[in-house]
């Protein structure tokens, strides 16, 4: 199968979207498939250094401006420059069978639409990472009913009629974007395939070294909850705040590990309430994040209202390959909320529940028995659902159900197959006759 890729991001970037785009992208060229990726050169944070390839995989880092993410300017800059050369590039391909297109930067499946009209007989498949222009309304970026928010809805329902099927992250998800955008006059086929991390990484016997950093002294004797990865738009933090607060007496520390543009709000929040409970220390390099979570007894994952469906927090997975349970602040429902349902690893507060979040890291803190147990639920979550033992095989069956062609049979799907959808109506991809 002739299959490409198009992300704004691969490995080695720190970015979760390039490491999951590398993922499949080696999976399917292992399998055989003569695999394309279509990338920028640069990272989430800017210029990224001289990537090595592996030459499984045909990686086609096309030119883009390299300003980074730290603010909506400078991303901006860098989504236009990705649309014109990702264009280009998708226009210049070879016929391919599949295209599939991220969301990374919102509305780039375009491009695969585009290569789409020059080969009609290529399949399009959305791996839906975030909604757009929902984010932006809800962020108050653009007025909800507008004209920028009508000519982008627009845009999506345009986009849609050309997708052949749809990956989305969470049943949230899935039901904001069909109750939208789904095309007219024709069923839309859609699965629910959550995240991952690869278990090569995360090996049971041997979870590494913990963390050696300046701010590890701070840590020393104390309970640590840790937040690892982007603190951006869409992640509630007051919760934490007033938490923090309640506890500055009690040896329980929260440690941020990343970026994002509510860093600078934490740190004044730090400042002005004389918080030394919080403790805040940029990106690491992707191999040194499980010393990082090593070092830590609990993770915290927090979303706001608006952000259900409209964007799925990727920090789940790694800490259940860790082991750590999980403490989630926002709203039921999600993909958050749906694990610690499932498999009892942790424990889901809303927002604004302070006095909630406070019992639960006291109590947990307090009982090593609790501690070990969710430890070992959080794993068996891992290994269950979110490594990539699990989802490779799920994309497989997508890719075949995609593929299957109208009297045309295909090999029966690998084993656990998605629950695939045709506008509403859920089912698994059948074996042919």
């Amino acid at each position: 199968m002739r299959l490409t890729l198009i992300n704004q991001f691969y490995v080695p970037d720190l970015s979760p979207t390039a490491h999951l785009c590398a993922s499949l992208a080696e999976h399917r060229a292992a399998l055989g498939d003569r695999v394309t990726v279509v990338t920028g050169r640069a990272g989430y944070l800017g210029a990224m250094g001289q990537a090595t390839d592996d030459g499984l995989v045909d990686v086609r880092r096309i030119w883009t401006t390299q300003l980074g993410s730290r603010t909506k300017a400078r991303r901006f800059i860098d989504w236009i420059t990705f649309y014109i050369s990702a264009l280009k590039e998708a226009a210049s391909l070879p016929p391919q069978e599949v295209v599939i297109a991220m969301t990374t930067p919102p509305f780039i499946a375009w491009a695969g639409a585009l290569h789409k009209m020059l080969n009609p007989r290529t399949r399009l498949i959305l791996w839906n990472m975030d909604c757009w222009p929902d984010t932006a309304e809800r962020l108050n970026m653009i007025r909800t009913g507008g004209l920028a928010s009508r000519a982008l809805r627009g845009v999506n329902r345009a986009l849609l009629q050309m997708v052949d099927h749809v990956v989305c992250l969470d049943q949230a998800m899935a039901n904001l974007l069909l109750s939208q955008y789904a095309p007219r006059g024709r069923a839309l086929p859609w699965s629910i395939i959550p995240n991952w991390e690869r278990a090569s990484l995360f090996p049971r016997q041997n979870l590494g070294d913990r963390w050696s950093s300046p701010v590890t002294d701070r840590l020393n004797g104390r309970f640590v909850v840790l937040y690892l990865g982007n603190a951006g738009y869409g992640h509630e933090f007051q919760t934490m705040i007033d938490a923090a607060q309640e506890l500055h007496d009690e040896p329980i520390t929260f440690l941020f590990v990343g970026g994002g543009s509510q860093f600078d709000w934490i740190r004044e929040q730090i400042r002005s309430h004389g918080l030394t409970n919080i403790v805040l220390h940029d990106y690491v390099p992707k191999p040194q994040t499980p010393g990082v979570m090593r070092s830590a007894n609990c993770a915290l994952i927090t979303l706001e209202d608006y952000a259900m469906g409209v964007m799925s927090p990727s920090k789940l997975h790694a800490n259940l390959a860790m082991g750590l349970p999980v403490i989630y602040v926002g709203p039921a429902g999600g993909n958050v909320h749906e694990a610690l349902d499932r498999f009892g690893c942790g424990v889901s507060i809303r927002s604004g529940q302070t006095d909630t979040l406070v019992s639960a890291l006291r109590g947990l803190s307090n009982n090593e028995v609790m501690q070990n147990e969710l430890r070992s639920r959080a794993r068996r979550a891992f290994e269950q659902a979110y490594c990539d033992t699990q989802t490779l095989p799920q994309f497989d069956a997508v890719l075949d159900f995609a593929t299957r062609r109208e009297g045309q049979a295909t090999a029966e799907p690998h084993v656990p197959p998605p629950q695939i959808s045709v506008r509403g109506e859920r089912r698994t991809p059948r074996p042919p006759v």
